[in-house]
């Protein structure tokens, strides 16, 4: 089975039946909680970076604060509990899914809240216990998220939904990227020159009330239906369904390409994420003011985006999610060395647009269909924990060599940082490769397992 091999594609539907799809109900709901989803990772990792770079924050502690997060890269750790353990009162109301969003929704507005009552030029600490919060409570949300979207339609719409949920992602980042730049500059003291904390105040409690919609969305929105499981004979039981079972269902599925798999999902995305935090720092350095990063890579930059999504979920949906995963793999490592070209450049503010354009459209090609072939990995009988492993493992090593960004580039340039992120995908194109060649056995959805393996191969 192989990349070239159309004889096993998926049969092609016209573009309209296939773009109908994102007007469907569960369509519109991902897009409304993939906002509540995708603002407050920029506030605690790419915003929260720039806000500390100008009050003074070096590099390197910058750096080293992106750890913070390591929370989605540890969340499995928890997802079990998220996954069976029900919430005092709110379970029996909302159900099992909406309870513990609304519950980490609630967790993210208090931790921004906490983050915009202090200062980080004057103590740092209570800014990351804040950040902390703001993690913890998003990466519970994206778990139980998570869950709620591959439970919410069969394999044929996870796409559709992967992609609707990337553009509420990618608005909510333009807000948390963008809107909360604006509302800074805007809430900034005329005549007075440098950093003003009350101004950072103003933007975050703007995006603590902006939690507000998905928690309205949440109330709003039909409970999945729940699988029935096996009452737990005792605790050890209990225990045992909910950490050992979902590990050894993906194990007993893909025996030996297992290893494989979580290699390829531990290395997609280490390009981008690995660059990303010095991203801000970088505009910063460069001389880029706050309305040229909110215009250009925060609202233009996100448009292409979500365009790439949209590019991405139709092309999976057309010609399966495998050889869109390789096209993204591609672009979005290459792109990476228009960075570098732009190092060199200074204040190109032409420049940024189209560097920012080519990046964004390749990374929304390239999420699309990371998330598509993620969620058809997952068993649904343990959607939460299996989901919260695989988006775990694709932050974790990332995420940590993203800690010694800051003082790579204060060692050795944005040229060269630039120009190593980018070659550290080529790895992930022989991953890539070697995935599309799976053949494994029965799928959660009683299809072939690797279904979709199945519609690219």
């Amino acid at each position: 089975m192989t990349l070239n091999d159309s004889s096993a594609a998926p049969t092609p539907r016209s573009w309209l039946a296939t773009l109908a799809v994102y007007l469907e109900p569960a369509s519109v709901r991902m897009l409304l909680l993939g906002f509540s989803a995708g603002l407050p990772l920029l506030l605690v990792l790419g915003t929260l970076s720039f806000w500390l770079r100008e009050a003074g924050v070096d590099r390197t502690t910058i750096g080293y604060l992106s750890w913070v997060g390591l929370a989605y890269a540890f969340k499995w750790v928890w997802a079990p509990l998220v996954d069976r353990l029900p919430i005092p009162i709110l379970t029996r109301w909302l159900g099992r899914r909406r309870s513990w969003l609304l519950l980490s929704q609630l967790a993210i507005l208090a931790g921004l809240v906490a983050m915009s009552f202090n200062d980080p030029q004057v103590a740092l600490t209570p800014v990351v216990w804040g950040a902390l919060a703001v993690a913890f409570g998003s990466a519970t949300q994206d778990i139980a998220l998570d869950a709620f979207r591959i439970e919410s339609a069969d394999i044929d719409r996870q796409a559709a939904l992967a992609a609707s949920y990337q553009t509420g992602y990618r608005l909510a980042m333009i807000w948390a990227g963008a809107g909360v730049l604006w509302v800074a500059a805007r809430a900034q003291v005329e005549g007075v020159i440098g950093y003003q904390q009350g101004a950072w105040q103003t933007a975050y409690l703007v995006m603590a009330a902006s939690m507000l919609l998905g928690v309205v969305t949440v109330l709003l929105s039909p409970e999945p239906l729940r699988r029935p499981m096996p009452p737990a004979k005792n605790a050890l039981d209990w225990l045992r369904g909910a950490l050992v079972a979902p590990f050894a269902d993906f194990l007993k599925r893909y025996g030996a390409h297992a290893v494989l798999i979580l290699a390829l999902i531990a290395t997609y995305r280490i390009s981008d994420v690995v660059m990303g935090i010095m991203a801000n720092p970088f505009y910063v350095d460069m001389g880029y003011t706050k309305d040229e990063v909110a215009a250009v890579t925060k609202v233009f930059g996100v448009i292409m985006t979500l365009a790439g999504a949209f590019v991405g979920g139709a092309l999976a949906m057309r010609f399966g999610v495998m050889r869109v995963l390789m096209l993204g793999a591609v672009l979005s490592a290459a792109s990476n060395l228009l960075f570098a070209g732009l190092a060199t450049r200074g204040h190109d503010l032409t420049g940024l647009v189209l560097v920012i354009s080519a990046d964004n459209l390749a990374g929304g090609i390239a999420s699309a269909a990371f998330i598509a072939y993620l969620s058809s990995l997952t068993n649904v009988n343990y959607s939460a924990t299996q989901y919260a492993l695989f988006s775990s493992m694709m932050l974790l090593l990332p995420k940590f060599l993203a800690g010694y960004s800051g003082s790579y580039v204060d060692s050795f340039g944005y040229q060269n940082f630039f120009t190593v992120t980018a070659f550290l995908g080529l790895p992930v194109l022989l991953l890539v490769w070697f995935a599309s060649r799976l053949k494994t056995a029965s799928s959660p959805y009683g299809e072939s397992a690797d279904s979709s393996l199945k519609q690219s191969d």
